[in-house]
């Protein structure tokens, strides 16, 4: 399983730099890659929008 993010994405950056194996990409709504994504939940935790949850 991996960690997706919604609409609620606000772009703001701040859980590209808390992601320990780069597994987001930027966009107008951040993406997750769930084939690199190891569901540690890091990303989520620091998502101010609360737009990050599990798959």
């Amino acid at each position: 399983m991996s960690h997706i993010i919604n609409n609620d994405c606000i772009a703001c950056g701040t859980c590209i730099g808390e992601c320990p194996v780069e597994a987001i990409s930027e966009g107008d709504i951040y993406k997750i890659d769930p084939d690199i994504c190891t569901d540690c939940g890091t990303c989520a935790d620091a998502c101010p929008s609360e737009a990050i949850q599990p798959a």
